[in-house]
């Protein structure tokens, strides 16, 4: 099941399978979805107070498919608080992995916003890639906007 919502970075997709989310996809435009869940309902309920600056930590049971390492990553992710910035040299030094190796899974991450793949940065704090939306501007957007970055 899939359900759409609008945000400041255009059209989201929310997509749970079961009793989980598993991905959110940014959409060109609003796409037609399906007939939404208690569980979609929720999780727009939680990007809308995010993105109104109401919520910083998302309250979502997960289920992003991918290998046990990008998991691991992920879970990385999701510990660096709103606001805050991590590099993926950080993470791989906690991973006992390769920095390149951390940058691979952030771009496979299913669920962009909710598992903060955009706190993540390159060494001495360069924005690097983003797979979301529009790229590294998605990313300035989202960093100032959780004043990450001067604005």
């Amino acid at each position: 099941m899939d359900l759409a919502i609008s945000s400041p970075l255009g059209p989201l997709v929310i997509r749970a399978q079961g009793d989980a989310i598993v991905a959110l996809d940014f959409a060109k435009k609003r796409p037609r979805t399906g007939r939404a869940t208690p569980l979609l309902r929720e999780a727009a309920r939680q990007l809308t107070a995010y993105f109104a600056g109401k919520l910083r930590d998302f309250d979502l049971p997960l289920a992003p498919p991918g290998t046990e390492f990008q998991k691991d990553v992920w879970d990385l992710m999701r510990e660096i608080p709103f606001g805050q910035t991590r590099s993926y040299g950080m993470l791989a030094k906690r991973l006992d992995t390769a920095p390149r190796a951390v940058g691979g899974a952030c771009g496979s991450n299913p669920l962009p916003i909710i598992v903060p793949c955009h706190r993540v940065l390159g060494k001495d704090g360069a924005l690097t890639g983003y797979s979301g939306a529009c790229g590294l501007s998605t990313k300035r957007f989202l960093l100032e906007f959780e004043g990450a970055l001067p604005a």
